[in-house]
């Protein structure tokens, strides 16, 4: 049965006890709606409608009562086009085709008598009015901006608001209306056209500059406001219409923005505005802060701005949050634009440090960072130290990053500096990113002169705490560097005791690590690095036979990492001519950008294949970039490089970002992970299958050093060179490939003797052979000449990239090509080398990509694996 009044509708509809009996009774409702409608029942319409509204208002489909509404609207009666309009702002939006009929009836209601009617229109084209209805209807709305009707006025010009964000160009045909709106008498008209006015500025430049001629008028407005007596029309606790000032207040800052002229007329009501609001309420709070963000928006004068920043001291006091939390963002706004204003508030931002509110704590601690300066920077730091202490492990990453930035930054001296950085390091070590202790470790590579006091502060610090991972990693690197010079000092404070340090002492702390709950793969290879380093700084044979079984200890270890170190660490013993050598102090890092890129991220040193040779062979390997987002802290660390240390194999992180295999050499290999070059420079897989590459670099490039490389030409004295050089072929076995160095390509067999040509590629008149001969001075290393001949392409082969893959057992250096263009039947040559120790079969995987001078462009992929047995 249906509900014929919309109250026993709601009454059955509240009454349900589950959803199911809601729907059943919405359900039967909708359908006895439809059948009215279909019958034309005139009487039953008005309560259909407003029935099938508060069905809508519950998320049901309403759709079918569209045509209805627009039934009521025709409708003479002043209640059928109230409720007609309001269905049609519920069920209709401005993309529906049913809403062009809706025009002519706002049309006709727009030059009704009765103002409620014109109303309505006005209410309804002002929600859901289109582009095109906008159009049509421009021309009324304008008409009756100049009605004599205060209620039509406002309507109007809200409804004039949504016609220009629906049309900006017709905003001219509202500017002399809007312009008389302003020196309305009434509070409701002055209102709404302040919120025109603010539309048609933000939109159009030229009709900004034009309104600028009525700031005079508005400072008018805002003082009679300031000054008004008691209202009770327009008051709000005690304040004289707050809307209206709010909206004055934004007006003024958009006219006054760049504007010097306009802004001196604004500043004497701003001051007035300022001081003589009342600060008790939250109405008085709301004109104040509009106040604030008009004065520093504006040209205002110095005293203007510090007064408003004053009241933003003010709202800290608060006792409301929101407040408060307004205050801290505003003043990190405007922390640029007056420093010294807002450092006279340094005391109650630092109290909000300890706010019980986190936003507000969050935003008092972005203020903090801000304010600090050359001046300021011990105070400051000593607080945000404190705070670090008990802060929420969300906050600590970030207050590490900018307390050591801001200590590197404004730093009164080294000393205070390496103690700001020790103490982060002690509160919060497991917070503190890798960049941070780069950068630490190269302020105290650079600072000889503190070296002693370092190591002994760290060394301490160490001794205290092992659990702040950065800590132990930063004092690890320190001693195993100038361990030396911590025993050479002798001593330490502890407790306001100086204790003794021997060699025994730093030997047990770092066994204490190993073998505590805290050490991870990494901790353990730089403290095993770190220990080898010891050998050569520390004079006692009882020490150093206690480190080489300490070593010899995690030859069996599961971690392969830490295994294969320790093998070649235990090996190194063997060779106590060059040892020392291998493990003098690094270079002292230049350049802070060298020091803080990701340690996967080295380049070669140029086009001529001479980059970095990390395996003594003469064969070049070089790393390829990948993202540092990409890989996990523990496999991406800077001290993994200072150490020596790094993944065992990244393959996984080279490939992972890859999508397009036309553009990824490394996705040709599917079987798995692949060695891969694209000429002229290299790209290889980075698998650290012999670490001692790390510390026995001989040859770096001038252009891209390692900074952190534990051996360097620039550290080694000549002889010294000279004999690690002449040794490096007794480490054979340490070694993937033989130790040869052969400074050039050996060039290929002449004559009768000249190697055979294997076709590799040939398609689209373009043609690729390939070469090999065994290298004279390495039977490891295959070299293939490799020839490009445009045979049939028919034009010029121009900008053309040859990249070639190997399994992962063998690796690869290509030389750059003799050109990149070839006319026709022109020949390019390169050189590719490619070592193969386990004598396996050379696959290649082979990339081709060139443009024609026609226009056209070739990118494609080849494979071989032809070449006899005779060449691997």
């Amino acid at each position: 049965m249906p509900y014929y009044r919309l109250k026993d509708l709601i009454k059955a509809i509240r009454a349900c006890k589950t959803a199911a009996d809601e729907r059943a009774v919405i359900q039967k409702e909708s359908a006895a709606i439809r059948t009215s409608f279909k019958e034309e029942n005139n009487d039953a319409r008005h309560s259909n409608v407003a029935k099938l509204l508060y069905i809508h208002m519950l998320g049901y489909p309403a759709h079918f009562g569209q045509i209805e509404c627009l039934k009521l609207v025709a409708s003479n009666r002043f209640a059928d086009k109230r409720l007609g309009y309001l269905g049609i702002m519920l069920l209709l939006d401005e993309n529906q085709e049913v809403l062009t009929l809706v025009t002519n009836s706002l049309k006709n209601d727009m030059n009704h008598s009765n103002m409620y009617i014109v109303g309505l229109a006005l209410c309804t084209l002002g929600n859901i009015s289109s582009p095109e209805m906008a159009r049509d209807l421009c021309a009324e709305v304008e008409k009756l901006l100049g009605s004599s009707n205060v209620y039509i006025r406002k309507k109007a010009a809200l409804c004039a608001m949504r016609i220009i964000r629906k049309v900006p160009e017709l905003q001219e045909n509202f500017l002399s209306r809007a312009k008389s709106l302003l020196s309305d008498r009434n509070h409701g008209v002055l209102l709404t056209a302040t919120t025109l006015i603010t539309e048609m500025c933000y939109r159009n430049q030229d009709t900004l500059v034009t309104f600028r001629k009525a700031v005079p008028l508005l400072v008018r407005h805002l003082k009679s406001l300031v000054s008004a007596g008691f209202s009770p029309e327009h008051d709000v606790t005690g304040v004289t219409d707050p809307f209206l000032q709010v909206k004055i207040l934004r007006l003024m800052r958009i006219l006054g923005k760049g504007d010097a002229e306009a802004s001196e007329a604004m500043n004497d009501i701003l001051a007035q505005v300022a001081t003589n609001t009342e600060s008790s309420k939250n109405v008085g709070n709301s004109i104040l802060y509009e106040t604030v963000l008009t004065i520093m928006e504006i040209q205002s004068e110095s005293g203007l701005r510090v007064l408003a920043i004053n009241i933003l001291g003010k709202f800290l006091t608060n006792r409301d949050n929101n407040i408060r939390y307004v205050a801290l963002t505003t003043l990190n706004k405007t922390v640029s634009i007056d420093t010294n204003a807002v450092q006279r508030h340094r005391n109650i931002i630092l109290d909000c440090l300890r706010d019980g509110d986190i936003s507000i704590r969050r935003r008092a601690l972005e203020l903090s960072f801000a304010l600090i300066n050359e001046t300021n920077v011990r105070v400051l730091t000593r607080e945000l130290l404190a705070f670090l202490e008990v802060a929420d492990n969300e906050f600590k990453q970030g207050m590490t990053t900018k307390i050591c930035l801001a200590a590197d930054r404004f730093a009164p001296n080294k000393r205070w500096h390496i103690d700001t950085v020790l103490r982060v390091l002690k509160l919060a070590g497991n917070y503190v990113r890798e960049e941070i202790l780069s950068n630490f470790i190269r302020l105290v590579a650079q600072t000889k002169d503190l070296n002693a006091y370092t190591v002994q502060k760290l060394y301490a610090a160490l001794k205290a705490d092992i659990s702040q991972e950065s800590l132990t990693l930063a004092s690890v690197w320190v001693i195993g560097e100038y361990g030396d010079i911590l025993i050479k000092g002798g001593s330490f404070e502890e407790e306001e005791l100086v204790k003794e340090v021997t060699e025994l002492d730093v030997v047990d702390l770092f066994e204490s690590i190993l073998a505590g709950p805290y050490a991870n793969q990494i901790t353990r290879e730089y403290v095993l690095t770190a220990l080898m380093k010891l050998t050569s700084r520390f004079t006692s044979m009882l020490v150093i036979q206690r480190i080489q079984a300490i070593l010899e200890r995690y030859n069996t270890s599961i971690e392969v990492e830490i295994q294969q170190r320790a093998i070649e660490y235990t090996n190194l013993f063997k060779f106590e001519n060059i040892r020392p050598a291998i493990l003098e102090r690094i270079p002292i890092p230049e350049s802070k950008e060298e020091t803080s890129r990701p340690t996967d991220d080295f380049s070669g040193s140029g086009g001529d294949g001479s980059l970095l040779d990390l395996d003594g062979d003469g064969i070049v390997t070089d790393v390829k970039k990948v993202n540092v987002s990409e890989t996990s802290q523990n496999t991406v660390d800077i001290l993994a490089t200072i150490f020596g240390s790094g993944p065992s194999d990244t393959t996984d992180n080279l490939t992972s970002s890859r999508s397009d295999p036309k553009n990824d050499i490394m996705s040709l290999f599917n079987a798995g992970p692949t060695t891969t070059t694209t000429s002229p420079n290299l790209i290889q897989n980075t698998t650290s299958a012999n670490p001692l590459n790390d510390l026995i670099t001989t040859s770096l490039p001038s252009t891209n050093e390692n900074l952190f490389d534990l051996s360097s030409t620039k550290q080694i004295a000549p002889s010294q060179n000279a004999q690690a050089v002449n040794s490096a072929n007794s480490l054979d076995s340490l070694m993937d490939l033989s130790a040869t160095k052969p400074s050039t390509t050996t060039p290929p067999p002449t004559g009768a003797s000249a190697p055979e040509q294997f076709v590799a590629y040939n398609k689209n008149g373009f043609k690729i052979g390939l070469s090999p001969f065994k290298d004279q001075n390495n039977p490891n290393i295959l070299n293939i000449n490799v020839t490009f001949h445009n045979v049939g392409v028919g034009s010029d082969v121009q900008n053309l990239l040859f990249q070639a893959a190997v399994p992962k057992t063998q690796r690869l250096q290509m030389q750059p090509p003799s050109s990149t263009t070839l006319a026709p039947g022109a020949i390019v040559t390169q050189t590719i080398r490619v070592a193969n120790p386990q004598k396996v079969n050379v696959r290649l995987k082979l990339r081709i990509v060139y443009d024609t001078s026609a226009g056209g462009k070739v990118d494609d992929i080849a494979e071989f694996s032809g070449f006899p047995q005779d060449f691997w």
